[in-house]
């Protein structure tokens, strides 16, 4: 059966995961982290995606991004794995691939989901035993979203400016949503949505999408079609 084409359009946010071949380290040092950033601020600014939340991690990274085009992601996304691969091999003496096949990516609903996929990104480090909160974890846009530092690669989404209506609002808001964290399905309804590509918001929400796109939005009933007798 031939796979779906991404789903990707203009406006709205794209939760996208890019992982290394065989879960292979795509970061071997702080070097790789840096030259990994320095390219997806380069290649978004050229392509028009405005990047709300990021994570580097050893063996893949997340985006939540939202392009001024449709081409905006699969073009990002193009250029900064093409450049990194021919960056990576060279520094390290190797040769082949280094990405798991395509991209994944979704597009989801900003006033259900956006604030939650978030979370669900600065908390990776933190699921896997990596750091006991997500402050402590450097290569995320988490320590940005609350004052902390300032990175010039996040661009805040209208959604986490009205947390609060001053910076310190803002970012205690947005901290008190990462303390609480996510229910167990919420988690699991973000990453299988990412790792199949369907859309995820209300019914509403995809029904107004799909005059959008012919590329269907969510996946099949299973069976077979009913077949009328004679």
């Amino acid at each position: 059966m031939a796979r779906q084409p991404r789903l990707t359009v203009a406006a709205y946010p794209h939760h996208v995961i890019q992982r290394g071949n065989d879960r292979q380290a795509i970061v071997r040092d702080d070097a790789d982290r840096e030259k990994m950033l320095t390219l997806l601020g380069e290649q978004a600014a050229i392509f028009k995606v405005a990047i709300h939340a990021y994570m580097i991690m050893d063996n893949h990274f997340h985006l939540l991004a939202t392009p001024e085009t449709d081409e905006g992601v699969p073009k990002l996304m193009q250029a900064v794995g093409r450049s990194y691969v021919r960056y990576f091999n060279l520094r390290h003496q190797r040769t082949g691939t280094l990405w798991e096949g395509r991209y994944r990516s979704n597009l989801i609903e900003s006033e259900r989901y956006l604030l939650a996929c978030m979370v669900y990104i600065d908390l990776n480090p933190v699921r896997a035993g990596i750091v006991a909160q997500a402050a402590d974890f450097k290569w995320s846009s988490h320590r940005h979203c609350i004052g902390q530092v300032s990175d010039k690669l996040v661009t805040p989404h209208a959604l986490f400016w009205g947390l609060g209506n001053t910076p310190f609002a803002r970012e205690a808001a947005y901290l008190e949503l990462v303390h609480a964290g996510l229910a167990a399905s919420e988690k699991d309804q973000l990453t299988k949505s990412a790792l199949s590509g369907w859309a995820m918001g209300s019914p509403q929400f995809v029904q107004e999408l799909q005059q959008s796109t012919p590329r269907r939005l969510l996946p099949a009933k299973a069976g077979r079609p009913f077949k009328k007798t004679e």
